[in-house]
């Protein structure tokens, strides 16, 4: 029973530090990435779907993203949706293919993103002690059933303390590395 709630508290922890390395994803840091456009959708054959599966996405230098539309009609379509999303890029079109070229980034938007670095690795820290504390009480519901010792207790509490603050850690190590992308020139 106790190693089932470690492994739930273990998994979902684990889960916070995924979505933080997806939020963290989206953020601009001056170079091109190709994930940089994951989060952006476009209506294809129906259905909502990230432009990576409607066009092909490649980074051509440091600055310089490519999407190549496997339609034609889809290039406007595309080119409406990174307009219309939260990057705040102008995408050039020619022809079939989209370039958008990165500006370089100031250095008050550097110490912006920071903050946002910051706040999401807050966000994951709030989401792992949430988890902790789900599972400290899952562990007092089995004492109050009686179907574990007090001592019993006191182990698994330590041992969940244990995957919380080797999961805090990684938040703090995401954290300095992506802070450390960002500040860097």
């Amino acid at each position: 029973m106790i190693e089932d709630i470690k492994k739930d508290a273990n998994h979902r922890m684990k889960r916070a530090i995924e979505v933080l390395d997806t939020e963290y994803a989206k953020l601009r840091t001056g170079r091109a990435h190709a994930s940089l456009l994951d989060h952006v959708r476009v209506e294809y054959y129906g259905a909502e779907v990230p432009v990576s599966q409607a066009a092909n996405v490649t980074v051509e230098d440091a600055r310089t993203i490519s999407i190549t539309a496997w339609e034609k009609s889809m290039v406007s379509v595309v080119e409406k949706a990174i307009i219309n999303s939260d990057l705040g890029l102008t995408p050039n079109t020619a022809g079939t293919v989209i370039r958008i070229t990165l500006p370089p980034l100031t250095e008050e938007r550097r110490k912006d993103l920071a903050k946002v670095v910051r706040h999401e690795a807050e966000n994951a820290k709030v989401a792992v002690r949430n988890v902790r504390r789900d599972a400290n009480q899952s562990v007092k519901e089995l004492v109050k059933e009686k179907e574990i010792s007090d001592d019993d207790e006191k182990r698994a509490e330590a041992e969940i303390q244990k995957l919380t603050d080797t999961h805090i850690a990684t938040i703090e190590e995401h954290m300095a590395a992506k802070e450390k992308e960002i500040l860097s020139v």
